[in-house]
Parts: C-alpha cells; sequence; structure tokens
C-alpha cells in the first residue's frame, strides 16, 4: 500500500470523526434537564465509541511504516486522549448524578426503560428490536416494497449499475423517509460505497445467492484493510435484505473484506457475506444482522461496533496452511466505549472442505485485537471442531487479562466450557447478565429496531 493511500483514507476516516465530535456536542446541547443528559448518556458513548475506532483504524493503516506510523499515532495522540476522557465522563453519569443528589432522575428513568422492555412481547414488535419504525418494520415484514429506483443489468430497470442508482439519491426531502432500490438478479462487479450523505437507505435483492455484490481488493493487493471491501456503508439507518456480499481474493490475499459497515442503526435480514480473512468488518456504531450467512477463516467477523448477530449461521472455512480460523476479533480499545461483538441464537458450523481436517486446522470463537476486545457468545449452537479451549491468544498474554470474552446457555458438542482458557478476561455468565447483551440493553433497541419493520429479539428468547 502506498503512503498517498493511506493518507486518503486516513484524512477520510478524521472527517468522520470531525463529524461524530459534531453531532456529540449538538445532541447534549439540546439537553434541559437531567433525565435528558442520562438518556443521551448512551448515544454520546455510541458516538465517541466511533471516534476511537476511526482514529485506530487511521493509525493501524500506516502499520510497518516505520517512523510514519509512530509519528501519525503521536498527532493523533491529544485527540484520542480527549475522547477517552469523554468516554470516561460519560460512563460516570450514575455516580455523578449521585453526588448531586439526582440519583432518583436516573433511577427513574432505568425503571422506565426496563417496563417498556419488558412489556414488549417475547421475540420484539414482529420479532424485530424497536428502533424500526412501523413503516420499516412493513418493509421488511410484507412483500417486496414499491422501489424508487430499479437496477438490471439487463436494462429493464431504470438502472444497471448500483453505483447509478445511489447517484441519483434524492437532493430533497425522501419519499417515505426512504430511497428504496430494489436489485435485480446478478452479480454486481462493482465497489459500492453508501456515503454519509446518503442516510436512510433500504436496498434489496432477489436472494443471497442471486443478488450478489463481489470484488477482489486485499491487503496483499496492496490497500489497507478498511479500502478492501467490496461494499461499504456509511451512511446512517442503511437496511439491506436479501443480498450477497463477497470477496473473491481468498486466502492468500490476507486481508479482504467483502462487507464493511459503520452506519449507525443499521440493519441486515437474510443476506450473506462471503471472503476468507476479515470478511465483515463491523467498523462502527449500532448494527443489527438476522438470518444471515457469514462465513470466512481468519478474524472474519471484526470491528469496534456495537454490533448482535441473531439467527444466522457462521461458516469457517478452511484457511491457508499452518494459520488457525478465528470467528472472531473485536477492536475495542478504550474500557469505556459502548462496543463489542455479540452472537445470540446463531450455529457455528465448519465449511464442508473443513469438516474433514480440523485435526491441521484448528478453529477458535475469536481472539483479542485490541485491548478491550469483547466478546458475547450466548444460546448458539458451537461445532464440535472448535478448538476446547475456545479462544486463541492474540501474541503471548497480551490483553488476556483486559479483554472480556463471555459464554452463557451454548449448545452443541463445541459448547462445553470445562476446558475452556483460564484467562482472567473469560468468563460463563449467569441469565441476567447475558441479558444485558441482548439488543433492548444493547443496541438501544427501544429507540430503533421498531422503525425498520423487520423483526428480532430483545431478550432471550429465540
Amino acid at each position: 500500500m502506498t503512503q498517498e493511500l493511506a493518507f486518503k483514507y486516513c484524512g477520510e476516516l478524521l472527517d468522520l470523526s470531525v463529524d461524530e465530535l459534531t453531532n456529540s456536542l449538538a445532541f447534549l446541547g439540546t439537553a434541559e434537564q437531567t433525565a435528558d443528559v442520562v438518556e443521551m448518556e448512551q448515544e454520546i458513548r455510541n458516538w465517541l465509541s466511533a471516534v476511537r475506532a476511526y482514529h485506530g483504524t487511521c493509525v493501524d493503516g500506516f502499520e510497518g511504516t516505520g517512523d510514519l506510523h509512530k509519528g501519525v499515532s503521536d498527532g493523533l495522540l491529544n485527540s484520542t486522549q480527549l475522547t477517552s476522557n469523554a468516554l470516561a465522563i460519560f460512563a460516570s453519569v450514575s455516580s455523578i448524578l449521585a453526588n448531586f443528589n439526582l440519583t432518583a432522575a436516573y433511577d427513574g428513568l432505568m425503571r422506565r426503560i426496563l417496563q417498556e422492555e419488558e412489556g414488549t412481547p417475547r421475540g420484539g414488535r414482529g420479532g424485530f428490536p424497536h428502533w424500526l419504525s412501523t413503516q420499516d418494520r412493513k418493509l421488511l415484514q410484507a412483500g417486496p416494497p414499491k422501489p424508487d429506483a430499479v437496477v438490471a443489468q439487463d436494462g429493464s430497470g431504470q438502472f444497471r449499475t448500483i453505483t447509478a442508482a445511489l447517484a441519483a439519491y434524492p437532493k430533497g426531502p425522501l419519499n417515505g423517509g426512504r430511497y428504496v432500490i430494489y436489485v435485480k438478479a446478478g452479480i454486481y462487479d462493482e465497489y459500492i460505497t453508501i456515503t454519509k450523505n446518503q442516510p436512510n437507505i433500504f436496498m434489496y435483492g432477489d436472494g443471497t445467492r442471486k443478488t450478489v455484490v463481489t470484488g477482489n481488493k486485499s491487503n496483499k493487493g496492496g490497500f489497507p484493510t478498511w479500502g478492501t471491501a467490496s461494499f461499504a456503508v456509511i451512511g446512517n439507518g442503511f437496511i439491506c435484505r436479501d443480498m450477497g456480499f463477497q470477496n473473491t481474493a481468498g486466502a492468500i490475499g490476507h486481508q479482504a473484506v467483502a462487507l464493511r459497515v459503520q452506519s449507525d442503526r443499521s440493519v441486515f435480514y437474510n443476506c450473506r457475506m462471503d471472503g476468507y480473512q476479515d470478511t465483515l468488518y463491523q467498523q462502527a456504531h449500532y448494527q443489527f444482522y438476522r438470518n444471515c450467512e457469514i462465513s470466512g477463516t481468519v478474524d472474519f467477523i471484526f470491528g469496534d461496533a456495537s454490533a448482535i448477530i441473531q439467527n444466522s449461521k457462521i461458516i469457517v472455512r478452511k484457511p491457508m496452511p499452518g494459520q488457525a480460523s478465528t470467528v472472531t476479533a473485536q477492536g475495542k480499545t478504550d474500557k469505556n466505549e459502548v462496543t463489542g461483538t455479540v452472537l445470540q441464537n446463531c450455529a457455528i458450523l465448519p465449511d464442508t472442505l473443513l469438516a474433514p481436517v480440523t485435526a491441521q486446522f484448528p478453529s477458535y470463537l475469536g481472539r483479542p485485537w485490541k485491548q478491550y476486545s469483547t466478546t458475547v457468545i450466548m444460546q448458539t449452537a458451537i461445532g464440535g471442531f472448535i478448538n476446547p479451549a475456545g479462544w486463541m491468544p492474540w501474541a503471548g498474554s497480551l490483553y488476556l487479562d483486559t479483554l472480556f470474552y463471555a459464554e452463557f446457555g451454548n449448545t452443541g458438542p463445541g459448547a462445553n466450557t470445562a476446558q475452556r482458557v483460564k484467562w482472567k478476561g473469560f468468563r460463563v455468565l449467569t441469565a441476567d447478565q447475558a441479558n444485558q447483551y441482548t439488543v433492548g440493553p444493547f443496541l438501544l433497541a427501544n429507540q430503533w429496531l421498531p422503525n425498520t419493520g423487520l423483526p428480532f429479539s430483545t431478550g432471550m428468547g429465540p
């Protein structure tokens, strides 16, 4: 990768960081009373967590450049520390309120949130998280909606490429609050980015193996991991269903992303992501995946988002000789971030090519990419090909005391925790502890998932 390309990507990430900080300050300025600040706490921490993720991605892009890498890291040090300080302040809201005898306001808000959650039918509104609007739920649960744009390679739509349909994104108010794009069956060999100026897109296809976006950019081919994605989503509120995303660089390409997501409050339903190393990059913000299939080898679900994957198939593929497959590599760098990766009611399966040779290619649930790596796997069927230790170190004892790896209620031959790692950061959760990593509390589900119209489970249900 050229230094010019690294600087280009870093500049884009820092622009996004400025946007997140601006949003935080503007949002905080709307607070009129104590309860408002409490309710804003998690949202502001979401935005500040994204800033930390962008800074980390920028610095990582200069790995291997020696003094230049150090210079970029040092140059971002002040802003990184300021962001960490802000995260620490907002993480201490409850104790700050207690010092000012304002605990009642905080507790009252928490009770209201819990009552709203407990009053929700099992499985949520139609099975989806609560931050999806009634209109968006209808988009996902009913038949295909009437599209604003139709993409078809055979010329039967208004556009032959997804790129062209995105270029026609309305400059004025969206009809019904969303720009709906229907992508007909076909293999779309084009690199797509949903920009920050294209929020609230609903995109759907004809099926995960019929409507497929493909690419083959890779780290070995000279691109930073961040820039290898076949399909990237920045614009907030993105919803997608019935589509496939792949990166065909293969295991030999090393880091090669099929789908990169930093869209806040984004949803993927009945989608497929295929690759090898680094297939799904959950870069930042609140993300929800349901009824999906995700395949890969090394760290193939990674990033620093607040992401829950429900009712999905996680398919471990055959890595290169000498490699071990790792399902997750979560990248939390600050203990006060609200980020983490959660797999709930999923199935972790071997690819048919891997099954006969599991002894040669050990597989693990994850490894700690960054200092406070946070991953929870619960109520999931784990195949017997997963190493009994469950989790793999990144490098020696690095991060083993500060990570948070947890399991709860898993089934299958690979679910026995008797031989799991004895790291300080690993634990088996109780039901009450596991509930904190369900859609309601972890993704602030009540605020946005109901609006999407997609099914979801708010608690420990299916």
